[in-house]
């Protein structure tokens, strides 16, 4: 059951790069407005997966000193909670910063 949670959770998140890394390659074909954006959502997503690879080495780290099954448990419900809320909210800002620099490319330039 943990397994298959972390892989849930690891999965989840290698769609969320996928999707951030094939929007920021998409974006950066629109030009240096774009480029610029593009190059904001590229280092939020790199800034996103080192937080989240942190975390698990974290959580790795604390079931090691886990002293029995329910700690385990434990450590292992509070890690997937606070993930998929982590997770969520990246998503959240990463679909805003696509629609920002989506928006800065379509406007007009003067």
């Amino acid at each position: 059951m943990a397994e298959a949670s972390v892989e849930q959770t690891r999965k989840t998140f290698e769609r969320f790069l996928e999707g951030a890394e094939a929007a920021a390659g998409t974006l950066e074909e629109r030009g240096a407005t774009v480029t610029a954006g593009a190059r904001d959502i590229g280092a939020k997503a790199i800034a996103y997966a080192e937080k989240n690879v942190q975390a698990s080495l974290d959580y790795a780290q604390s079931l090691l000193h886990a002293k029995d099954l329910a700690e385990v448990m434990r450590l292992h419900s509070e890690f997937v909670q606070t993930q998929m809320r982590n997770l969520a909210e990246q998503a959240n800002e990463m679909g805003q910063m696509v629609s920002r620099a989506a928006m800065d490319a379509a406007k007009p330039k003067n």
